[in-house]
């Protein structure tokens, strides 16, 4: 199936999560991705489903997940004959994906000025940890850390100063940075179809991070008090979690009172609470907010959830359900949208869909991700190479 980008050859050099989203992201819509993954080992993404604690499945869900659609070839990047590989790719290559540490983009001849030597029109997609410049510029980092950590996320979400910080769950900062990485990519294409010339593009899990956080960033730049914490009740009893009797949570996200109390009030058997002098207007109900609060969550601890959300949506008041993974594997919302496509060469088998449309493009329905160099014989043909040839380089360790 033809896709937006099916004229366009992208270079994914790069390992875990961020950068090689960003090539999945235009592989959805048609371009061709070739990831270059070290012999062996391959990319070190492969390994994070053998870590302790990571829940187990029948296949690696991260890989599949991160790299469906792409083509793997297996090269050293060190050997002579595999970097002739590499830059006959290069020259042809639309968009070139890295995150390397910058010492090693020294070592490998990985920078901007190496490729666009080699092909001018290319488009030079950079993701780091922190950043190009500075001082921290080399260092390593993973979302947890870059983007979790150290934007102030993980902090801002704790209910009180003494509340253990949570740990982010795996790819949670990755994939918003994929986006803004597509993003940039599809900028600067876009640049040189206007000026014919190739771009050095870049962004990093902190600023992503950042800028997730920026509503408290721009306080702080706005010099508020950052010392006051969130607990409950400040927000006000209409836009707080709730229990049910089931033991699920929802959250209340009531911002327009004057229509939506009245709402509510029918929903919890209480039109006396519309005259009642503690809760007439948004002034009682937050000078009572502590009353409110504990009488709501005593009427939502009498039914499910599934009742609780009949009546809400009925009645047409703003919520949100506290959902688990699980709940969207059979949700109607998410269907009806294919937020989970199933993959064409493994019937049965769903992935979770790059969040963008695009009004009259068909998105390319998901390949399973491949096994380390899976397609280097094919590649390493289409660049010329002999059986000989390519028999060699394999030999030698310089291909798998």
């Amino acid at each position: 199936m033809n896709g937006l980008f099916d004229n366009l050859l992208v270079i994914d050099c790069a390992s875990f999560i961020a950068g090689p989203a960003a090539g999945t992201i235009m592989s959805d819509f048609g371009a061709r991705v070739i990831k270059i993954e070290p012999p062996g080992m391959g990319d070190s993404y492969r390994q994070l489903i053998k870590m302790p604690g990571i829940p187990q499945a029948s296949r690696d869900y991260y890989w599949t997940l991160d790299n469906r659609n792409k083509e793997s070839l297996a090269l050293d990047l060190k050997a002579d004959a595999a970097r002739r590989v590499f830059e006959a790719l290069l020259r042809k290559a639309d968009v070139f994906i890295t995150n390397f540490p910058g010492p090693i983009r020294d070592r490998l001849k990985l920078r901007p000025d190496d490729t666009f030597s080699l092909n001018p029109r290319l488009i030079y997609a950079s993701l780091t940890p922190y950043g190009e410049e500075g001082p921290e510029k080399d260092r390593t980092g993973y979302d947890a850390t870059a983007y979790w950590a150290r934007s102030g996320l993980m902090d801002a979400v704790r209910a009180t100063r003494e509340t253990e910080p949570a740990i982010s769950v795996p790819g949670m900062g990755d994939h918003p940075t994929a986006m803004a990485l597509y993003a940039a990519i599809a900028t600067a294409l876009y640049k040189r179809e206007r000026t014919g010339k190739g771009s050095v593009v870049s962004t990093s899990l902190l600023a992503n991070g950042l800028w997730s956080n920026s509503c408290y960033m721009q306080a702080v730049l706005c010099d508020a008090d950052m010392s006051v914490r969130l607990q409950r009740g400040m927000r006000g009893a209409l836009t707080e979690l709730y229990a049910c009797k089931d033991g699920r949570w929802f959250m209340l996200a009531m911002i327009n009172q004057e229509r939506e109390w009245p709402l509510l009030l029918e929903c919890i058997g209480k039109r006396e609470w519309a005259t009642d002098p503690r809760f007439l207007t948004p002034i009682e109900r937050r000078a009572n907010v502590a009353t409110l609060l504990r009488a709501l969550e005593e009427i939502f601890l009498t039914r499910d959830w599934p009742e609780w959300r009949a009546m809400f949506v009925k009645a047409g008041i703003t919520f949100g359900p506290i959902a688990k993974p699980e709940d969207h594997v059979r949700c109607p919302q998410v269907a009806a949208n294919n937020f989970l496509p199933e993959f064409a060469d493994q019937p049965g088998l769903r992935t979770v869909d790059s969040p963008i449309r695009i009004s009259g493009e068909t998105k390319s329905q998901p390949r399973m991700a491949p096994a380390i160099g899976q397609h280097t014989r094919a590649i390493l043909d289409e660049c010329g190479l002999s059986a000989a040839e390519i028999d060699v380089m394999i030999a030698k360790g310089a291909a798998a």
